[in-house]
């Protein structure tokens, strides 16, 4: 499978909301759907990594696939509202570093 940049995926998603999926939704409700994706995963996690057990209905749940769902809402999110994702996501990722860059090494919790 080719690999896409960030830049890609969202040019993807707003050719296939423009295309096949009429508008897209606001972003009140992209928020809300969000939130429920994460939710999705949340509940994967906690059956497949914590304590709690599959349930029937959530057997055929796919981690990988409720990951996509997050990050295409999210895409979503960040088209509605003019975010770059490529340039936040390399401007979050200097922030963390120059932030971070011993906070961790020096956190007696990590060792």
């Amino acid at each position: 499978m080719k690999s896409i940049t960030l830049e890609e995926a969202q040019q993807m998603v707003d050719r296939w909301i423009t295309t096949t999926g009429v508008r897209y939704f606001s972003e009140l409700t992209n928020m809300a759907i969000l939130t429920e994706e994460v939710g999705e995963v949340a509940r994967i996690m906690a059956r497949r990594y914590g304590e709690q057990s599959f349930k029937t209905s959530d057997q055929d749940k796919e981690l990988a696939d409720e990951m996509a769902d997050v990050l295409w809402v999210l895409i979503c999110l960040a088209n509605q509202t003019g975010v770059n994702l490529t340039e936040a996501f390399q401007k979050n990722m200097e922030k963390k570093t120059q932030r971070d860059s011993q906070r961790h090494r020096e956190n007696k919790k990590l060792r």
